[in-house]
């Protein structure tokens, strides 16, 4: 397997230019078009009506992807390139103005637009659930208006991609998992943006070029099976491959017959790599086809038995959790695992579900929120109201995580005491957490504030560590890929009341209007 570390750069979907420090830096590509029409014209509406309103949007999600316990945040990084560039060019102010609905007045409004207001989030590769907020928007009604669209294509689509691939992760039970689905993603970004997320989901590796020089994360490959056909036979173009990356021998085995011709030709090899003193590092064969299990098994002993025991074996061929997770229990000799397709795409759950929904709104003079509710029929679509934060309870004994409290911005709650928390929803569900045996951490960070970034994002191998460690403060229970145990996510006595409150003076207001 070749393995490649290029230095750090940073993207844009246009042009590289050369900075500083022997850095890359993308030029940012002008995302602000990149929104729905009626931010727009909901935009002009509030100009053509003027107010000073500063209001409150949560983006959050309802239901946790693939059937699991948790997702894992990704897709900060692109939020905050987006924000700080956010503005609107000639060219858009033009395309615009011939749509023939935006006055005049408002369009020279928007020739001097950029993003004032604040935003907070929680850190990519953390471990989220569902009804919290993973991003919190303080601003003018305006300015939170517009950039909705473009923030949950991104948090959706790259928290969507980490957290299939954590899934992945945690089938393989300690093999590697590299990210192969570049030619199968729904075109260049999803494919860029997805390897960037499998990545922190936990994956060691990717065959996306531009994205492994993009983000500095490692690239893996090896060949196809055009490079064996290519060649008069199988023996030759494996010591041709052989000779070229003795360090990184990796020989696709499947192109003819795996067992009859593969895995021998492959044994040929390596027993003149052996003879040669060449280093046995790194080498092994790949399987793309076929019963993965059962010719695993046989691959290994035929290696084993020529004293190749330790050569990587392999595998890809529509793989997902599922499949890595039954080929493990059928004992399959597999220890690196090339997912592709059911990655890149998430196969069997499209999209992540996030939302962006208004939560409190205030005049600019006034010190306090008023909060907002949205009601639904259907009770988990209710949002929760007021400016918010959220506070992670962690066992102080195990470090893993007990619940997750949604509070209002400034609760403070004291360790040492005993915490009541209970089902939002089912609310006579209720724990009692004594106070000493439990620690508190706020989750949603400072990312801009007034209009200005204060928030440094990590590499992504930094945020894959992150990962990581997040991973680690799950029960065991919480990480079955078939019916987990959910992580608890209750709100405060003072953020419980104030909804219950808002649905009471909702419900007397619709039985008046009767």
């Amino acid at each position: 397997m070749i393995v490649v570390q290029s230095e750090r750069i940073r993207y844009d979907t246009n042009v590289i230019n050369t900075m500083r420090k022997g850095e890359f830096a993308m030029r940012a590509q002008n995302l602000t078009l990149l929104t729905d029409l009626y931010e727009l014209t909901m935009m002009q509406g509030y100009y053509e009506n003027p107010s000073d309103q500063i209001v409150v949007f949560d983006a959050f999600y309802r239901k946790n992807p693939c059937g699991g316990a948790y997702a894992v945040c990704a897709g900060l990084e692109q939020v905050i390139e987006y924000v700080r560039d956010l503005h609107f060019s000639p060219d858009d102010i033009d395309y615009l103005r011939s749509l023939h609905i935006f006055n005049d007045d408002f369009l020279e409004y928007l020739r001097g637009f950029h993003f004032t207001g604040d935003i907070y989030a929680i850190p990519e590769g953390t471990v989220v659930f569902p009804r919290e907020p993973l991003l919190k928007v303080v601003a003018p009604i305006m300015e939170a208006q517009l950039v909705e669209t473009a923030i949950l294509n991104m948090i959706n689509h790259q928290s969507l991609i980490a957290t299939k691939a954590s899934r992945v992760v945690y089938a393989a039970k300690g093999d590697g998992i590299m990210e192969f689905g570049l030619r199968r993603a729904q075109g260049p970004d999803a494919g860029i943006y997805g390897a960037r997320a499998a990545m922190i989901g936990g994956c060691i590796g990717t065959s996306n070029v531009l994205t492994g020089q993009m983000f500095d994360v490692p690239v893996k490959g090896t060949h196809a099976h055009s490079w064996i056909m290519s060649f008069p036979d199988e023996y030759t173009a494996f010591k041709t491959y052989a000779k070229m990356y003795p360090e990184a021998c990796i020989l696709l085995v499947d192109t003819y017959d795996v067992l009859e011709s593969g895995v021998p030709n492959a044994i040929r090899v390596f027993k003149e790599m052996r003879a040669e003193g060449l280093p046995m590092k790194g080498y092994g064969i790949r399987i793309d086809s076929g019963d993965l299990a059962y010719l695993s098994k046989k691959a290994y002993q035929m290696l084993e038995a020529e004293g190749f025991g330790d050569a990587i074996i392999s595998a890809s061929s529509d793989l997902d959790e599922y499949l890595i997770d039954s080929l493990k229990t059928q004992g399959a000799k597999i220890n690196s695992w090339g997912v592709g397709t059911n990655l890149i795409t998430s196969g069997d759950w499209p999209a992540f579900g996030g939302v962006y929904k208004l939560a409190a709104a205030k005049e600019k003079e006034d010190a306090e929120f008023t909060p907002k509710i949205k009601l639904s029929e259907n009770s988990e679509k209710v949002t929760n109201p007021g400016n918010k934060t959220i506070y992670r309870i962690y066992d102080k004994e195990t470090g893993k995580i007990r619940a997750d409290l949604i509070c209002l911005a400034g609760e403070t709650f004291d360790e040492s005491k005993d915490m009541i928390i209970f089902d939002p929803i089912e609310t006579w569900k209720k724990t009692k957490i004594k106070g000493g045996t439990y620690t508190l951490r706020e989750l949603l960070v400072p990312v801009f504030q007034k209009g200005a970034c204060v928030y440094t994002s990590p590499s992504v191998m930094e945020i894959r560590d992150i990962c990581t460690r997040e991973k680690d403060t799950l029960w065991e229970e919480s990480k079955r890929l078939v019916n987990p145990h959910e992580v608890y996510v209750d709100l405060s006595d003072k953020l419980y009341h104030i909804k219950s409150s808002l649905l009471e003076e909702m419900s007397m207001k619709a039985l008046d209007e009767q």
